[in-house]
């Protein structure tokens, strides 16, 4: 050795450049062999991202969808209760009025039959009036026919059937 510290001759050159190839191809080797799966492991994961992104805004707008579909089925919901109500009200007045006809035939039909009852008891009491009244005039021809009688007699027996009578029975 020459005293030197750092010599340079062809063998280290050589060295060198052979460290230098056996470092490129180490890397590349590495490269190939660590690089591309890494490369592919990313590359697989950014696919993933991307197709989970997609399928989330895809969901997202499905689920716009269903909530706007809820919102006119809950519109169509209430409008459907207001029609079901306004139609039971309807059926309700119907109702009502029907049961106060009915009503009012009812009480007509009682009314009638009141008044039928009470022109058969008007004809009862006419008959009785009628029939005590020939019994009267057939008394008073039996006691004309018994006394003779003068006009103040007569009168005084007039008086006395009217007086057995009542007053009632005329004035009815």
């Amino acid at each position: 050795m020459d005293g030197r510290i750092f010599g340079l001759d062809l063998q280290l050159g050589f060295d060198a450049v052979l460290q230098a190839i056996a470092v490129l191809l180490l890397f590349l080797a590495l490269s190939y062999i660590l690089y591309e799966p890494v490369k592919k492991i990313l590359k697989d994961r950014q696919e993933k991202i991307k197709n989970e992104l997609a399928a989330a805004a895809t969901d997202m707008e499905e689920a716009a969808k269903l909530r706007a579909d809820y919102e006119n089925k809950l519109k169509d919901i209430n409008k459907e209760a207001d029609q079901i109500l306004a139609e039971a009200r309807k059926k309700a007045l119907k109702k009502e009025q029907e049961i106060i006809a009915e009503a009012q035939e009812e009480a007509s039909r009682i009314v009638a039959r009141a008044n039928a009852e009470i022109e058969l008891e008007k004809k009862k009491v006419k008959d009785e009036v009628k029939t005590e009244m020939i019994a009267i005039a057939s008394a008073m021809a039996g006691k004309f026919v018994a006394e003779t009688i003068d006009a103040d007699k007569q009168d005084a027996l007039i008086t006395e059937t009217l007086q057995e009578m009542g007053d009632q029975t005329w004035l009815s």
